[in-house]
């Protein structure tokens, strides 16, 4: 349930102690496990059989060789429905392995820089930073201020300026800079991804339109 946690007191040589469990998840009543002793019922076929008693849903679910499941235990009275258990569970499973799929969590490469890093090494920096873009991963671009080069901000809040216009064709901006401490930092994403668009099939009567031309031969006389 929402906000609770569950704990179990164990003993040992010399006390008793109190153990939490914060990573239990809340646990799919059926049949038998279910304890109150009215419930609101819904059918195999999913219509409402109305409010009785949960030995009288159970014989009901017995009789059509399917289980009884508990879909909302915190109504009042809680709702079980009629159905195949062990399809269900497989079915929970496979939305659960589904959803995980669909979530994409990029992963963050980091670039560091200097206020005052030379050319070569800004160009080197630089196409790692593309690579990452390319690869679909993020990248935090930092500069390490030491020093008195903190006098002198501007340094790089030009430099980044720069990346951000030779990153352009692969980046948006996610997070312009920030100083933390001694550190400017700055996020790039990769571009999304692009959907290719289908081509519209032409009309009939356009394509009925079209005449073929057949080059015109020379003529024999005999």
């Amino acid at each position: 349930m929402p906000g609770v946690r569950f704990f179990y007191i164990h003993t040992f040589p010399g006390g008793m102690g109190i153990s939490f469990d914060r990573k239990r998840q809340p646990r799919i009543r059926a049949n038998e496990a279910i304890r109150v002793p009215e419930i609101r019922v819904i059918g195999a076929d999913g219509n409402q059989l109305g409010v009785m008693a949960t030995q009288q849903a159970l014989q009901m679910a017995r009789e059509q060789g399917l289980d009884l499941v508990e879909v909302s235990p915190t109504s009042r009275p809680p709702v079980c429905r009629i159905m195949d258990f062990g399809k269900y569970k497989y079915e929970q499973s496979k939305k659960t392995k589904q959803s995980k799929k669909k979530q994409h969590t990029l992963q963050v490469k980091e670039v560091k820089f200097r206020p005052k890093t030379e050319e070569h090494d800004y160009q080197f920096k630089k196409r790692h930073a593309e690579e990452f873009l390319e690869k679909h991963y993020k990248v935090k671009v930092t500069l390490m201020f030491r020093g008195r080069e903190l006098d002198h901000k501007e340094l790089g809040y030009r430099m980044l300026d720069r990346l951000t216009k030779d990153l352009a064709h692969v980046s948006v901006v996610e997070r312009s800079p920030e100083f933390e401490g001694r550190l400017m930092v700055m996020y790039f994403s990769p571009l999304p991804t692009k959907t290719p668009v289908k081509k519209a099939p032409k009309p009939k009567e356009e394509q009925d339109a079209k005449v073929e031309i057949k080059p015109v031969g020379e003529e024999t006389v005999s």
